[in-house]
């Protein structure tokens, strides 16, 4: 096991994400990526690329979601996306958006 100084990282993020991946965890298996969309802010591409499959949670707020999938996403539901599908988000709350991204390798195998 091995604990990851992130605190202070997240409480800087004022926008855009935050990756917990290799670089922290000496890992290629798995990441984890801390998003915050400010109000309004849209065009934020979710797309886990070749070889990989991502979780993506809403944290707290609201997102129109456009690409492979529309509609709105609300606070405590999530979705799943594979390799090259992509959406995009668009902030619809009048504060921050926060969401949580856990991804890992697609069972086709991947590339880096």
């Amino acid at each position: 096991m091995k604990i990851l100084n992130t605190s202070n990282k997240l409480k800087e993020l004022i926008s855009g994400e935050f990756i917990i991946g290799s670089e922290l965890t000496n890992s290629h298996a798995c990441y984890m990526i801390y998003g915050v969309l400010r109000p309004a802010e849209k065009q934020r591409l979710i797309k886990p690329g070749k070889g990989h499959e991502e979780i993506v949670l809403i944290l707290k707020g609201e997102v129109k979601v456009t690409g492979i999938w529309e509609g709105i996403i609300k606070e405590g539901e999530s979705f799943h996306i594979v390799e090259e599908e992509s959406v995009f988000f668009e902030n619809l709350s009048t504060s921050d958006t926060i969401y949580l991204i856990a991804g890992g390798h697609s069972e086709k195998g991947h590339s880096h």
